[in-house]
């Protein structure tokens, strides 16, 4: 009863038992109509048969006379089959035929009637015996067990002969004897194979289910490499599998990201903090000035907004990653947005001892976040001037090696965005470990920054149904070294969104 139950709470079941009364009531709906047209039918074709016997016998009458017409009479009677023949004289006594007597209303008012009667005593000594074990003798058996119907048609022959022809339409009702029997067994053997596939249907259906629940139990309990099972046939419940596993990969992915970002957050945030703690506790110490404390507050305003920096870049990241800036995105000329860009940061180059050189396309239109844009480029050149123009990576000797290049190209149907630089490279194992947040290929952490810079443009690339990658810079010839191959950091944005 139970197992029954829980069969009946599937919605393959009951969709199935849905579907077997929508189709039993079709039937019967079909069946029956079928069975009242085909008996309409066959009470057309006798009316049809009635009538042309009638003429014809008519016709034997009006051209051959009495004689010829009572043996034709007969003759038809003798035939197999249910036809009812009945010729009498003027007075209506019986001269041919093979019905023993008719109602007097019949005979004495022609027109068409139905009436009953007991075939074993109308039919009694009018017709040839028949074989004891033939179909016929058990059918007339069956017959004259009860009261069978006639529908009969009489007329007036011009000699004044009464005739009656007819026939007896217990046809048509074991015609749809036949039918509702027939319609009968077809329900009941829907039914029974509908019913049998609903349930094996339904067993497949819930042990399908009962795998990807036994998998989300075990992935809730703390297993999170388990993975919906996957058959090779490919059906629907393949592809539910293959999206849960894909989601699944997903967020271990990113529960995987977020440990490294909760015990980056809490290493980059230990040092500040300490250090805030640490001045704090030095300014309250006995003797110290007020000019110590000045000192001290302006150290703490620093590390704060060097800790203020940190949260808006990560709620920055966040807010891209979920696409709140996403209906944002207008027609935008990518081409001067790098411009300007560039000539605000050309003076910081130089001062830094690099060169700045552009490569840009112009009246290149995309739509997209020009604030996203010109942060992404931001952050790119303040990395670029960072690690290839600081005082420990800086080729006094190679200008190449000191130059920063930035261009906006078009390459099919994409816009490619490029900040190349002379710097220490990005080893190819590192290349997309680096643009998680607070990835930090310096491993001691003490130099400035976050590691949040590549992790932000990688989120505008992807808001923008772009990408973003970082390689060696090829166009370093032969000024490149193996401790200097340099980065080229390129966005790569879709014309059409």
């Amino acid at each position: 009863m139970h197992n029954f139950l829980k069969l009946w709470r599937t919605t393959t079941v009951r969709l199935t038992a849905l579907f077997i009364v929508m189709f039993v009531l079709f039937s019967l709906v079909l069946l029956g109509y079928v069975g009242f047209q085909s008996s309409i039918e066959i009470q057309r074709v006798q009316a049809r048969d009635v009538f042309w016997e009638i003429r014809q016998l008519r016709n034997i009458d009006r051209q051959r006379g009495p004689r010829a017409l009572a043996i034709a009479v007969q003759r038809l009677s003798n035939q197999p089959g249910r036809g009812i023949y009945y010729l009498g004289n003027p007075a209506g006594e019986m001269l041919a035929g093979n019905f023993r007597s008719i109602p007097s209303y019949i005979l004495l008012e022609p027109g068409q009637y139905s009436f009953s009667y007991s075939p074993q005593r109308a039919f009694e000594g009018l017709r040839d015996p028949v074989e004891p074990n033939s179909p016929e003798a058990l059918e007339n058996s069956q017959r004259g067990q009860r009261d069978a119907q006639a529908v009969v048609r009489s007329i007036v022959l011009e000699s004044g002969f009464r005739l009656v022809v007819g026939r007896d339409i217990v046809q048509r009702r074991d015609f749809t004897r036949i039918i509702v029997r027939t319609m009968m067994l077809g329900v009941i053997g829907i039914i029974l194979l509908a019913a049998a596939a609903g349930i094996l249907t339904a067993r497949r259906v819930l042990a399908r289910i009962d795998s990807i629940n036994a998998t989300t139990r075990q992935i809730m309990a703390g297993n999170m490499s388990e993975r919906v099972p996957i058959t090779k046939r490919d059906d629907e419940f393949d592809q539910l599998a293959t999206g849960l596993n894909e989601m699944l990969d997903r967020i271990e992915m990113l529960m995987q990201g977020l440990k490294e970002v909760t015990d980056n957050v809490a290493h980059d945030l230990k040092t500040p903090l300490t250090r805030l703690r640490n001045m704090a506790e030095a300014a309250l110490r006995d003797g110290s000035s007020n000019e110590d404390h000045k000192k001290v507050l302006e150290k703490t305003i620093t590390e704060s907004d060097r800790l203020i920096s940190t949260f808006n870049a990560l709620l920055l990241i966040a807010r891209v990653e979920a696409g709140s800036h996403s209906d944002a995105l207008k027609k935008v000329d990518v081409s001067r947005t790098v411009i300007d860009i560039c000539d605000l940061y050309s003076p910081v180059v130089e001062d830094a001892g690099g060169t700045l050189v552009m490569d840009i396309e112009p009246d290149i239109y995309l739509n997209s976040n020009r604030e996203l844009l010109s942060q992404a480029l931001v952050n790119l050149l303040e990395n670029a001037i960072k690690y290839s123009l600081g005082d420990d990576n800086k080729n006094s000797d190679n200008l190449d090696g000191n130059k920063i290049s930035v261009g906006v190209k078009t390459a099919g149907g994409n816009v490619r965005i490029s900040v190349c630089d002379g710097g220490p490279g990005i080893p190819a194992s590192e290349g997309e470990r680096v643009l998680q947040r607070f990835v930090r290929l310096e491993k001691s952490r003490t130099e400035s920054g976050s590691g949040l810079g590549l992790a932000l443009v990688a989120a505008v690339a992807k808001l923008h149904r772009g990408s973003f990658k970082v390689e060696d810079n090829p166009s370093r010839g032969t000024s490149k070294t193996p401790e200097n191959p340099g980065v080229c950091a390129i966005i790569s944005l879709p014309k059409t969104p």
